[in-house]
């Protein structure tokens, strides 16, 4: 019996003994486990991530300098501006000046010109005696040559020349007065869209403007341009001149 009781007592205390050693493991467990790391992902923030996609200093300093220059250049042009009336004017001298060097105003009595319209005559120059003006319906001199011409057709200058005057009057309405040079000058009447300036200088050929409606004083006539020559002052027959 007594050897029996010895052997119980050992089992309970060996089993006694396991439960401590298995109690003591499961506590030493738990403490690690709440010193280790988190079993969960961790994200990491989003300005964290930002921060790393924001571009270097470096670059920054360089887009920040770039649109500075372009301000700098934009402020520049403002500060330049359109150039002044003056300086307009100047290189308005300087161009006419190149144009009158470039022009040999030199018309003689041996020179020729082009016609200023291609058309028939229909009133011929006549100072020493008189012609019949049919939208008159009377006999006077006539100082020029009326040479029909459509409506709307260019009319050109006849020779190298200076525009002299620029004007319109009853007879021949809208009218260019061209100086060719050695005191000769022609007058071209009935035009409508003047296309050259006063003092401008234009080489033969050059458009002065377009064929008008007649004026009253040539109504019977017809549309045409009013071509007159003066040598001095005095008119000549511009027939003996043209080509």
């Amino acid at each position: 019996m007594s050897q029996l009781f010895k052997d119980k007592v050992f089992l309970v205390l060996l089993v006694l003994g396991l439960l401590t050693i298995v109690a003591a493991a499961g506590i030493i467990t738990v403490q690690r486990g709440d010193e280790g790391e988190s079993p969960y992902l961790e994200v990491p923030e989003e300005s964290g991530m930002i921060a790393e996609q924001t571009l270097p200093m470096e670059t920054q300093m360089a887009v920040a300098g770039d649109s500075d220059a372009a301000k700098e250049t934009e402020s520049e042009i403002k500060a330049a501006g359109s150039p002044s009336a003056e300086a307009v004017k100047e290189t308005q001298r300087l161009e006419e000046e190149e144009a009158a060097n470039s022009l040999v105003l030199n018309f003689s009595d041996g020179s020729k010109m082009t016609w200023p319209v291609r058309g028939n005559v229909l009133l011929d120059y006549s100072m020493e005696s008189t012609i019949y003006f049919p939208t008159l319906d009377q006999y006077k001199c006539n100082p020029g040559i009326v040479i029909q011409g459509d409506i709307s057709t260019p009319v050109v200058a006849p020779a190298n020349a200076r525009v002299e005057e620029i004007g319109t009057n009853e007879e021949i309405g809208n009218y260019v007065v061209l100086n060719m040079g050695n005191d000769y000058r022609t007058i071209c009447g009935q035009l409508k869209e003047i296309q050259v300036v006063e003092n401008e200088y234009i080489k033969q050929g050059a458009v002065l403007g377009y064929v008008a409606e007649p004026t009253k004083y040539y109504s019977v006539e017809g549309a045409n341009v009013y071509f007159r020559l003066e040598h001095k002052g005095e008119a000549a027959d511009p027939l003996d001149y043209l080509e």
